[in-house]
């Protein structure tokens, strides 16, 4: 983790761990194993993209790129396709480890994941996760011998939701505003294998 990245973090819990504390409900749900990989399909289906943050662990400043996973599996595994050719596989080829960060809305379903990358060329893979609009980027179609598939194995997250929508997480807002006190229908937590 970088210098500002980790006084970001700190800053950032910091401020929260003192919202936390006048919360009247908790708001802290660290998830585990199946019901960690839940949650992460669950917000990262939300967000229509994500961030895909390479060469984290090189030293040099990190590649961000926004990406489109393909597919989530019930294991929390994201699926992208990326052209054999481009800087990203060149990237995760030098460094496998990679940061994908999701927005689900303006309120709500924020995903940091880290994980593992690995590429493959697998074409029954490519089959299966092919739609015709990638044809943009590939237009010799699911025959492109340019297409190779990023897997990224999550090996942790943070996830920010609310409770029960953003209807609801409104209505709380605007009453604890009112009232002069904290009420907050937002849920936190890490997830871990």
């Amino acid at each position: 983790m970088g210098c500002y990245e980790t006084l970001l973090t700190r800053k950032t819990f910091y401020t929260m761990d003192s919202i936390n504390a006048n919360q009247p409900e908790d708001n802290i749900e660290n998830l585990e194993g199946n019901e960690a990989w839940k949650k992460l399909k669950q917000l990262a289906e939300k967000a229509d993209t994500c961030f895909f943050c390479s060469n984290i662990k090189t030293g040099l400043p990190f590649s961000t790129r926004p990406m489109s996973p393909q597919k989530i599996d019930d294991n929390g595994d994201m699926w992208f396709l990326s052209a054999n050719d481009s800087h990203k596989n060149e990237e995760i080829a030098a460094d496998p480890f990679v940061q994908l960060l999701f927005q689900g809305s303006s309120y709500s379903g924020f995903l940091n994941v880290y994980g593992i990358a690995e590429i493959s060329e697998d074409k029954s893979k490519i089959d299966e996760l092919w739609d015709p609009v990638l044809k943009v980027w590939f237009t010799e179609g699911k025959s492109d011998p340019r297409i190779s598939i990023i897997k990224v194995t999550p090996t942790q997250g943070h996830y920010w939701d609310n409770k029960h929508g953003n209807a609801i997480a409104f209505v709380k807002q605007i009453a604890g505003a009112i009232m002069g006190t904290t009420i907050d229908d937002s849920i936190e937590g890490d997830l871990k294998a």
